[in-house]
């Protein structure tokens, strides 16, 4: 899978916005070049909202280990929720584990930095995690919007 690839996945679900910070819109230049998912069926990124998914190009300070300083290197992460990423890792978030080198690419692993915050991640998504990268993104943009109609009540058309 390509960044554009997930971007195009993400936008076609219902209220599914991508957000690709860059210069002038007052993001941290570090941000610049990722992408943040979130549910806003308006169109506007969603104030005092994490997003649901991330796609990170470059390794952040304290998070290095997945090494996105190797060329045409990406994460996707996912807010995959206690069940999905029990299921996935055969551990708790917040269990110490030794899981796969951070640095494998187009394998589901806990997240190296949110794995606590029941986060999963995928270094260059291929052929063995395209599906598991599309169910992750849907299902974390399900809870995502779940949690938005529980505050403003449901889209309208619903």
């Amino acid at each position: 899978m390509t960044i554009d690839e997930i971007i195009d996945f993400v936008e076609r679900l219902s209220g599914g916005l991508a957000f690709r910070p860059e210069p002038g819109d007052g993001s941290p230049e570090i941000s610049w070049g990722d992408v943040f998912f979130y549910y806003a069926p308006d169109g506007v990124v969603p104030e005092a909202t994490q997003p649901f998914a991330t796609i990170v190009t470059k390794n952040y300070p304290g998070d290095e280990s997945s090494r996105l300083d190797r060329p045409d290197t990406f994460r996707v992460n996912v807010a995959a929720g206690k069940k999905e990423f029990i299921g996935r890792t055969g551990h708790a978030p917040r269990e110490q584990a030794v899981d796969a080198d951070p640095g494998v690419t187009d394998a589901v692993i806990a997240h190296p930095v949110h794995g606590p915050a029941a986060w999963l991640a995928v270094v260059n998504p291929g052929r063995r995690t395209d599906e598991a990268v599309r169910g992750l993104l849907r299902a974390a943009h399900q809870r995502a919007r779940a949690r938005h109609e529980r505050r403003t009540g449901p889209a309208p058309g619903r």
